[in-house]
C-alpha cells in the first residue's frame, strides 16, 4: 500500500501508514518513532524512523525495510488510491532527535543532555529515569562540585542529546603501550603456533 496521491489528506495517509506499520515494527521488537511522506516527482518518499532500547543496527534496518515493504505492497484495503510508486527509507533516529517520550530519555541514560526545565535551560549528564522523571548530574559553577537534580516529567521540555567527542567514562588508555611499539608492523607473524 504505497501512499496515496495528493487527493487524500496527508494526516489520513500518515494515520493509515502508522496503523499498518506499527505492528510490523513491534513484531520485530522495535518502536515506530515517526513516519513522513513527501512527494518526490511521480513517486512518494516514505521515511520511517524506528528505535529500540538496544539501538538499531544495519541488519535490522534491512530486515525491517523488507517486512514493511511487503506489508505496504500486500495491503489492498486502501483501494486504488494507494497504487502510486513509492520509495521506502527505514532508519534509526539521529543524535538530533528530540527527547520527548520517556523511552527516549531512558535510551539516553549516560549521555550529556540539554533540556528546558520550567523555562530554564539546564545541561547535565542523564543519570537515570523512573516513573516520576529524570535524574541529572549538573556541573558545578566556579569550582563547586556537581549536583544531582531530580526533574519530574511535567517540568521537562524537549531535551536534546549533546554530541561529545570525549565522553565521560571513555578511557584514553584503551590500548596498551605495546600495542603500537612497531613490532606489530614488521611483517612477521608474532603469533605462536606449531607447524
Amino acid at each position: 500500500m504505497p501512499p496515496a496521491p495528493a487527493s487524500l489528506p496527508a494526516a489520513k495517509i500518515r494515520a493509515r501508514l502508522l496503523e499498518l506499520l506499527t505492528p510490523v515494527a513491534a513484531a520485530a521488537g522495535y518502536d515506530l518513532e515517526d513516519i513522513t511522506v513527501t512527494s518526490a516527482g511521480r513517486r512518494s518518499l516514505i521515511r520511517i524512523t524506528v528505535d529500540a532500547d538496544a539501538g538499531v543496527d544495519l541488519d535490522a534496518v534491512a530486515t525491517l525495510s523488507r517486512a514493511m515493504s511487503e506489508a505496504l505492497d500486500a495491503d489492498t484495503a486502501a483501494g486504488p488510491d494507494f497504487a502510486d510508486p513509492y520509495v521506502l527509507e527505514v532508519s534509526s533516529p539521529g543524535v538530533d532527535r528530540p527527547l520527548t517520550e520517556a523511552r527516549h530519555w531512558r535510551r539516553a541514560v549516560g549521555r550529556l543532555v540539554e533540556v528546558p526545565v520550567s523555562g530554564t535551560s539546564v545541561t547535565g549528564r542523564l543519570l537515570a529515569t523512573d516513573g516520576t522523571g529524570i535524574t541529572l548530574e549538573v556541573a558545578g559553577v566556579k569550582g563547586r562540585p556537581a549536583k544531582t537534580q531530580q526533574v519530574v516529567w511535567s517540568a521537562l521540555g524537549r531535551g536534546k542529546v549533546q554530541v561529545e567527542f570525549n565522553r565521560k567514562g571513555m578511557h584514553d588508555d584503551a590500548f596498551d603501550e605495546d600495542d603500537f611499539d612497531g613490532d606489530d608492523f614488521d611483517g612477521d607473524d608474532d603469533s605462536e603456533s606449531e607447524d
